[in-house]
């Protein structure tokens, strides 16, 4: 069993509020506790944020938030701070703007880690659209042959020289940590190749950590801009009028 924490600032750069988007009628952050709690391997699902609105609106919706520092670099700090109080061997950092996550993914990422003592932490992974290969807001990942990250990059990852070889990669930002491996992470100060890249999982990397990374069929989107909620909106609209509406 798992703690899934889902880190949750107001202040995005690109989307100001972004977990208090409510166009569907419930908040963005609401949306992604929902997913959370679908997960089999979720012991208990905690919303970490730095912001009392944000606090308040999980806690409304019956949700369990703690308030962090406003201080952190990233993410996975926030989520560091929320488990120092929490207990939880493994502990999943879910993004606070991925409200399609699929539970089942979860489910994989935390089995992964349990299954070999020598995995620090896991990760997501699906099949690249080719059209993403020079998005550097889509981050491609290669593996070694037992399925652990080589190495994570905004560039293209591989050049493709002769095609069919293998398989490029997109990363889906959610990750299970063992506790410890987490607390050591988060003590490490920020290394060249993540500086450079602007990707806080190659610290883990440049520091000897084994990343799992679990192949999906497919990721959900996250919401990194106004575009990118719209069309969340409009799926779940779609859903609504199909009938198949869920959480």
């Amino acid at each position: 069993m798992a703690l899934i924490v889902i880190p949750a600032r107001y202040a995005s750069t690109r989307l100001p509020g972004k977990p208090l988007l409510d166009e569907t009628g419930v908040p963005l952050v609401v949306h992604v506790l929902e997913r959370a709690r679908r997960a089999r391997r979720a012991e208990r699902v905690v919303v970490a944020t730095d912001d009392p609105r944000i606090l308040e609106a999980v806690r409304a919706a019956g949700g369990e938030a703690v308030m962090t520092s406003s201080d952190h670099r990233s993410g996975t700090d926030r989520v560091a701070e929320a488990v120092r109080d929490l207990p939880g061997d493994v502990v999943v950092n879910l993004q606070g703007d991925e409200p399609d996550i699929d539970p089942d993914h979860v489910d994989a990422l935390v089995d992964a880690v349990l299954s070999d003592e020598s995995i620090a932490m896991a990760t997501v992974a699906a099949p690249l659209d080719p059209g993403d290969a020079t998005n550097e807001n889509v981050v491609k990942v290669v593996l070694d042959r037992a399925g652990r990250a080589l190495y994570f990059s905004r560039s293209p990852l591989p050049f493709v020289r002769n095609a069919g070889a293998a398989v490029p990669l997109r990363h889906a930002g959610i990750y299970a940590f063992r506790r410890d491996a987490l607390l050591r992470f988060v003590s490490i100060a920020p290394t060249p190749l993540e500086t450079t890249e602007s990707l806080e999982q190659l610290r883990a990397l440049e520091s000897g950590m084994a990343i799992r990374v679990v192949v999906v069929d497919d990721v959900a989107p996250g919401i990194d801009t106004p575009a990118d909620y719209a069309a969340f909106v409009k799926r779940r609209k779609n859903r609504e009028a199909r009938g198949t509406q869920d959480s």
